[in-house]
């Protein structure tokens, strides 16, 4: 009888354990409500928040190390359209993923299933999200969840997209077109 107290005690502490998991962590990663699901979708969750913790943290690192205005100066938000040369740098992630950085923002594209997932670490810039969903938009790709987390000025997106019929983008294109919005000129509410 003591054995099978101890057991039950230990099932009813795991699953509030998987409920407080299950609380804390967006409903996006968590696609079911079975064990592990609960934590595959936590474990995803913590991945990502490391990639944005370091993502942070070479951004501290590089603050530190130039001297310069800081990212919140007004002129620092006026990029010029087309950039005599690019800082942009590309790598491709697997078979399935493609990276594209530049010290404006990261860019990560990765296949899951039959969409796309883009994650974007950059500072925070009015009107970016604008200009990165009419990216999406212009070449046919649907956006079916967007996350936005933010810690003081920098802000991770996430994005889960729909490939339309028309799309005829790779992900290094796709990763390279999300970086080009960058350089561009800011995109307002009022103007669309």
């Amino acid at each position: 009888m003591a054995h099978i107290a101890v057991e039950r005690n230990r099932r009813r502490q795991m699953n509030e354990h998987l409920k407080v998991l299950r609380s804390l962590t967006p409903c996006f990663y968590i696609k079911r409500g079975d064990q592990a699901s609960i934590i595959g979708g936590v474990i995803e969750f913590i991945k990502e928040l490391q990639q944005v913790l370091q993502s942070l943290e070479s951004k501290k690192q590089r603050k530190s190390l130039s001297p310069g205005p800081s990212p919140t100066t007004p002129n620092s938000l006026h990029l010029p359209a087309k950039p005599n040369h690019s800082p942009i740098g590309f790598e491709t992630v697997g078979e399935v993923g493609a990276c594209c950085n530049s010290p404006l923002a990261d860019v990560e594209a990765r296949i899951s299933g039959s969409n796309v997932l883009l994650k974007i670490v950059c500072r925070r810039i009015p009107g970016q999200i604008l200009k990165i969903i009419a990216v999406l938009e212009k070449f046919s790709f649907e956006v079916l969840h967007l996350n936005i987390s933010s810690m003081e000025d920098t802000v991770l997106y996430s994005f889960v997209i729909k490939i339309g019929l028309e799309c005829q983008l790779s992900l290094e294109e796709l990763a390279v077109e999300v970086q080009q919005s960058f350089f561009s000129e800011p995109v307002f509410v009022n103007e669309i």
